[in-house]
């Protein structure tokens, strides 16, 4: 337990953002030498090792490594050292949970039914480089046939582990749009395209296309979070850019919903006279835990466990491991009193103890999947 403090308040100091976390590729691979490992590196800054249990098949375990762009508020001691950035999503449990079991997989005696490869992967919160990892053919390479991931979730009471078959987590998208109207003054409205009132439709539009285009059966987000346009009270604005996200468990879905905003937009480029420049690219696809696997991971879980009886809109590049291979990712809860501050928050922080939790469950897993 000490260790795995250890290694988790460490890592916690130095975060670096999605493929440029060299530090903390540096810090992993020291501490699988001190263990005894030989690691492999791939995409620059992650790290692979292999354990050649002389099986025929191996089962992948998973931990995301990279930080996010925010300025720490925690009063630790700690804290990040990195001006700027900050493990606010947990990764630096994720990649001490991992570490652990590389240490229990050391000095275990077991005999293990699998070869095991332990997977610790950069930028999942951009540009999701699980896609990239598949891509490289390791999961080939070393015949993998299953693969676990855990994330930490203040969701869930600190200590439980909580999952389900099926759709966990969302598919999601990127919208960006831009509308390009003509600048004018208030006073001569009609000398002008509003791209202001426009960017009002549209937004009531999106929001029509969940209520009315899409089956309720299907959960459906389209949140605009980001507005600019417009540069003074007393004029119309010329232009308006949109930001926000398209989240739901069907990739189908995610293409009706494209097609249906263009058809928004032509609308209303016809009705307005104005320009619609417009983007929506898929970023992650579903977490869509096998259900077959789900059943054997169940078993392997013993005390603690919640299974959830519905999907979470948060989206995660596990999903890609997923597309590939059969593979369970779940959550390990760490909501309690004195730790309540969700995920990408300046003030995320958790109880190390739980982690001795996600280390067992692995081992577990690694034994008797």
């Amino acid at each position: 337990m000490e260790e795995l403090k250890k290694w988790r308040r460490d890592l916690h100091q130095i975060p670096e953002i999605g493929l440029k976390e060299k530090k903390t590729a540096k810090y992993i691979r020291q501490v699988l030498e001190d263990l005894g490992y030989q690691w492999e590196s791939i995409i620059e800054t992650g790290t692979l090792v292999y354990i050649d249990n002389h099986q025929k098949d191996t089962i992948a375990f998973r931990s995301d490594i990279d930080a996010l762009e925010m300025h720490e508020k925690n009063n630790i001691d700690y804290i990040s050292k990195h001006s700027g950035m900050m493990h606010a999503c947990g990764h630096d449990g994720h990649i001490s949970a991992l570490l652990g079991l590389a240490k229990k997989l050391k000095d275990s005696k077991d005999i293990y039914p699998h070869n095991i490869l332990l997977i610790f992967q950069p930028a999942e919160e951009s540009p999701g480089a699980a896609k990239y990892i598949v891509e490289t053919g390791i999961l080939e390479k070393y015949h993998v046939k299953a693969i676990f991931g855990m994330h930490l979730m203040p969701l869930i009471d600190e200590g439980k582990i909580a999952c389900k078959a099926g759709a966990l987590m969302a598919m999601c998208g990127e919208l960006d749009v831009k509308i390009v109207g003509q600048a004018s003054h208030a006073g001569l409205p009609q000398k002008g395209i509003d791209s202001i009132v426009i960017a009002s439709e549209a937004i009531q539009r999106y929001q029509s296309l969940v209520a009315r285009q899409i089956t309720p059966f299907e959960p459906v987000v389209i949140n605009i979070g980001k507005i600019n346009g417009g540069t003074a009270r007393n004029s119309i604005a010329s232009s308006v850019e949109l930001h926000g996200t398209i989240r739901c468990y069907s990739e189908e879905i995610f293409k009706t919903l494209n097609n249906a905003i263009e058809h928004i937009h032509k609308g209303l480029e016809v009705s307005y006279g104005c320009h619609i420049e417009w983007s929506c690219p898929p970023l992650y696809p579903p977490v869509f835990n096998h259900r077959e696997l789900y059943q054997k991971f169940k078993t392997c879980v013993k005390d603690d466990y919640i299974e959830l009886s519905e999907p979470l809109m948060l989206a995660e590049d596990f999903s890609y491991y997923q597309k590939a291979i059969p593979g369970i990712f779940f959550f390990l809860g760490t909501k309690s009193e004195k730790y309540n501050s969700g995920l990408h928050t300046e003030t995320f922080n958790f109880n190390e103890d739980i982690l001795n939790k996600a280390v067992h469950l692995y081992l577990e897993l690694a034994l008797h999947i």
